[in-house]
């Protein structure tokens, strides 16, 4: 029995075995490929690469069984990044220009899962697209498709190399240390090679690809996964930087600051002339302030699928969310690449940026981490449309609203900062966050939207009994 809640907002994800076996995976790549075919003039290719888990190879097996029965042939490219991925599908290969690309991958999920993120004619393939996809896939489960293991093997990685060391070859012999730690995800399937080629002065952990994640979980957005980062910049290194799973997601350390996702677009928009940026509802004021000052910043919703397309919606320079997704319009294709942007931030570096002193010269605010409270698939959604209708008519000692944002969940603005309830698209969990331009009044707003929400709960609770 194929389940729908493997077809998710952003990607199709879930346990191997249990759920992304060999009948449902052949049956994704089957239903995909026709999809594909659909929406393409040419005769369709499609781009597969996969992480270090060690199902990645079986899968990529069941799914290009699935899109050889469709009719869509397959390239591979073997274990690679995520931004890999996504620029193979933007290059020509012996004269064939791919269509579609599928990364097999289950980011920064426990090593029991996997998943895939999809792109057809370099858009991505997600919400609607995928529960519909899902909706076909089920109808049809019963239906068996045969063995077809055959593609054409494709060197995605040596392009990406020589792009990277002609667009970053001013950074040859740059002798700043820093250290990188890739998790034992696939961030060195290049990484290393392009560093050393341009003779850089770091010093790596946890480099080899190993999908049982032997040293730590590869979610950079946990400070406990980056302890080990942080003794390195303790002892030798003046900067860090660490990747998920799939390595589209960075987080970069100077030897004070963990510097999130919108303080980086902050910087990076710095260097560009009346910069347009795209950000996610978490991010903070500040970064919409300031590029509003030169620039436009436009706020949008959570998801790299959602931000990838209203990038390219709006022509913006840079999209980022908090976690540390930076996408790049500026130089490279519009997408979320870990290892692009490491080059990106080196740049900052090598042209005399004092990232400590840049964020030092930024208003201070507090803001808490992302909070999350727990609640389920069926009733996340109704909870957020609960939450809205209370903010029409707050508690007496609620405090005071300037405006709602409604772009993804509410962003709740007050005098002195903001606070954030949306649904999780990928978990059963409303997301939260808070700033303000000081901790205790962060947490009264933290305190008074709780209260809010634990409201909601129960008059959902008392309407459905």
């Amino acid at each position: 029995m194929i389940k729908k809640s493997i077809f998710r907002e952003y990607d199709i994800r879930g346990i191997v075995d249990e759920e992304l076996n060999e009948q449902s995976v052949k049956l994704i790549g089957y239903y995909l490929g026709l999809e594909v075919i659909k929406r393409t003039v040419q005769k369709p290719y499609v781009v597969i690469g996969y992480d270090a888990r060690t199902h990645s190879p079986r899968l990529f097996e069941y799914l290009t069984s699935g899109f050889n029965k469709a009719g869509v042939k397959v390239l591979g490219m073997g274990m690679v990044a995520t931004g890999i991925n996504y620029f193979a599908s933007y290059q020509t290969f012996n004269k064939i220009k791919p269509n579609a690309s599928v990364m097999i991958t289950g980011s920064h999920n426990p090593s029991e899962y996997n998943g895939f993120k999809i792109s057809v004619n370099n858009t991505p393939f997600f919400a609607h697209d995928i529960y519909k996809l899902g909706d076909e896939i089920i109808k049809n489960q019963d239906l068996k498709i045969e063995d077809n293991k055959q593609f054409e093997k494709i060197n995605a990685k040596s392009m990406y190399i020589d792009f990277m060391l002609k667009e970053f070859s001013f950074l040859k012999d740059f002798k700043v240390p820093f250290a990188i730690d890739c998790g034992n995800g696939v961030a060195n399937t290049v990484l290393c090679e392009i560093l050393d080629k341009l003779n850089l002065n770091y010093e790596g952990l946890y480099c080899e690809p190993d999908g049982t994640f032997p040293n730590h979980h590869p979610d950079p957005s946990e400070e406990k996964n980056l302890t080990d980062l942080k003794k390195l910049l303790e002892k030798k290194a003046e900067y860090g930087f660490a990747y998920d799973g799939d390595a589209d997601r960075i987080a970069f350390l100077t030897k004070k600051y963990n510097v999130k996702g919108d303080i980086l677009a902050l910087l990076f928009a710095k260097t560009i002339p009346e910069p347009i940026v795209v950000g996610e509802v978490k991010c903070t004021q500040i970064m919409y302030d300031i590029i509003n000052q030169s620039g436009k910043a436009i706020m949008y919703k959570t998801g790299h699928s959602n931000l990838k397309v209203k990038l390219k919606e709006v022509n913006a320079h840079l999209a980022a969310e908090v976690s540390g997704h930076i996408f790049f319009n500026d130089r490279f294709y519009g997408f979320d690449d870990a290892i692009y942007a490491t080059f990106r931030i080196l740049e900052l570096i090598y042209n005399g940026v004092d990232i400590n002193k840049q964020i030092e010269k930024l208003p201070k605010t507090y803001s808490t981490e992302e909070i999350k409270v727990q609640t389920t698939e069926d009733e996340k959604f109704i909870l957020i449309d609960k939450i809205k209708e209370l903010l029409n008519n707050p508690p007496k000692d609620f405090p005071k609203i300037v405006d709602i944002i409604d772009v993804d969940g509410v962003r709740i603005n007050f005098r002195h900062g903001w606070g954030l309830v949306r649904a999780s698209n990928t978990t059963p969990v409303l997301v939260t966050r808070f700033e303000s331009t000081n901790e205790q009044t962060a947490k009264e707003y933290e305190e008074q939207v709780n209260r809010l929400i634990s409201l909601a709960k129960d008059e959902l609770s008392s309407t459905s009994n």
